[in-house]
């Protein structure tokens, strides 16, 4: 099997970036037989318009331009180029969820509200039910209405227990029982819901450093994994929201959601490239299925590897 046909969600949901990147480069890459400053600025402006970030959208400009020089226009495939900086980027770190050398895994799910922290967390939940483990659901963002509801109902969709207290309870206080409740039941891993914080807020980011330090006082090493989620439509904003949130809490991965419903999809290889945290997951639609995990090969073929962009690298030869 293909990888594009292998990762077919992937490849999918990240049609509308893909759709967006390749009409422009087709329209910069076959207007002239020469590469031009021109040609090189209007590439820049593309990739910097679906939020690759300066650093990766440099790279990928200066790899272009080298190629060009060796090689001239003829032969000149700027997709497999773009493919390959992007896949180089990425790396190669391990990107499989930190568990506990024994016993019970305490994952953190941490960001702005709006990203997709309580769906992510129920997603991240039916994902290990299908590996075999079992999950418990924390319910720790006590101040948005319905969010302790919101998280209730995809637990009964998808048969994980929640455990929840009251609107306005201290959150640090839901997630000690919960992390008890865990170890009582033998619960493989429990997967922490917290409420949602602006970037900007210094007392909310307290408020999360606390839920963090009474859980690694309720269970040594814990919380094992902290993921920020990010919304890929905010763009640029959620380099900025990652940067802060890294200051604040140790971030062990990234999820990077709502990839379908923009064209921005550079944008996470910008956040990863910048704050040195592996991307896990991604978000490419709203069924239980749909939160895949990372595949760095994947992603970049699903970016640059359309049908219709090796199409037009031929054309451009």
């Amino acid at each position: 099997m293909g990888i594009l046909a292998k990762f077919r969600k992937i490849t999918n949901g990240l049609r509308k970036t893909q759709e967006k990147l390749g009409h422009e480069l087709r329209r910069i890459f076959t207007r002239s037989p020469r590469l031009t400053g021109e040609t090189l600025e209007d590439l820049e402006a593309a990739l910097l318009a679906a939020d690759f970030g300066v650093p990766m959208t440099m790279r990928i400009v200066e790899a272009v331009r080298k190629a060009y020089e060796t090689q001239g226009k003829r032969g000149l495939d700027v997709f497999q180029i773009a493919k390959r900086e992007v896949r180089a980027a990425l790396g190669d770190a391990p990107r499989e969820l930190i568990a506990a050398p024994s016993g019970l895994t305490v994952v953190s799910i941490v960001g702005v509200n709006g990203a997709g922290k309580t769906t992510t967390a129920a997603k991240l939940a039916y994902r290990l039910a299908q590996e075999g483990k079992s999950a418990l659901l924390a319910a720790c963002d006590t101040f948005r209405a319905a969010a302790i509801e919101q998280l209730q109902l995809w637990g009964e969709r998808l048969q994980v227990p929640v455990v929840a207290g009251n609107y306005n309870a201290d959150p640090a206080a839901v997630a000690h029982d919960a992390v008890a409740a865990a170890q009582a039941r033998g619960i493989d891993c429990l997967l922490i819901d917290t409420a949602g914080r602006l970037h900007t807020k210094r007392n909310l980011m307290q408020e999360l450093q606390k839920v963090h330090r009474v859980v690694g006082r309720k269970l040594p090493g814990a919380p094992h994994e902290t993921l920020l989620v990010l919304d890929a439509a905010t763009g640029g904003n959620a380099l900025v929201q990652a940067r802060e949130f890294h200051k604040a809490t140790s971030l062990t991965g990234l999820v990077i959601t709502k990839l379908d419903g923009t064209s921005r999809g550079g944008i996470a290889v910008a956040v990863q490239s910048e704050l040195g945290v592996p991307i896990k997951f991604i978000g490419v639609g709203e069924q239980p299925d749909d939160l895949q995990p990372f595949d760095p090969e994947a992603y970049a073929e699903a970016l640059f590897g359309s049908p219709q962009a090796e199409e037009a690298g031929a054309s451009a030869r």
